[in-house]
């Protein structure tokens, strides 16, 4: 089934916490709920569950693969050119660990740029529905619904002091 967007405007956040209460206790998911505002509230202020950040991985993974593509890079070429100097060992490991450090650097650092792009759910295609009232003060609850809850939703929504709710399929 299609899921439908509802868009709620309230004049106080205190009627929007009160709103995403009431939604949960009738089994709407807070995935489905998105709290839109222009001014910064903080985490948990309309009773959201915190979601927590994944970004210390990337960089991890980032220089994993970074240390890893270093080592490749600098074992292949020297096997694949050896050159005997003086009796030394072909694999000049003073001289790896410098190259490695820097590529272990390098996936590190672009891999907490691609994460933070992740994190921030950049780019993002589809919208969906806005007002321009947000920016002026009003907090505006996104509600994802299938078509069976709509009209529940809708109730809930207006009996905790939504000024306007519009829908968008």
């Amino acid at each position: 089934m299609k899921k439908e967007q509802l868009l709620a405007l309230f004049r106080n956040d205190t009627h929007a916490a009160l709103a995403t209460e009431k939604l949960e206790n009738i089994g709407v998911s807070q995935d489905d709920i998105e709290i839109m505002t222009g001014a910064p509230y903080p985490e948990g202020a309309f009773g959201e569950h915190d979601k927590g950040m994944r970004l210390y991985v990337f960089p991890f993974i980032g220089a994993i693969c970074g240390l890893t593509a270093a080592l490749l890079l600098t074992i292949g070429t020297q096997m694949s050119y050896p050159l005997v100097t003086g009796g030394k060992p072909i694999l000049a490991l003073p001289a790896m660990a410098v190259i490695c450090y820097e590529g272990m650097m390098l996936g590190a650092i672009l891999f907490t740029v691609i994460g933070i792009i992740f994190e921030s759910r950049l780019p993002r295609l589809k919208l969906g529905l806005y007002d321009e009232r947000i920016t002026e003060g009003y907090v505006a609850l996104l509600v994802n619904c299938d078509g069976e809850n709509k009209s529940s939703i809708e109730k809930e929504l207006s009996i905790s002091g939504a000024n306007e709710i519009r829908s968008e399929k």
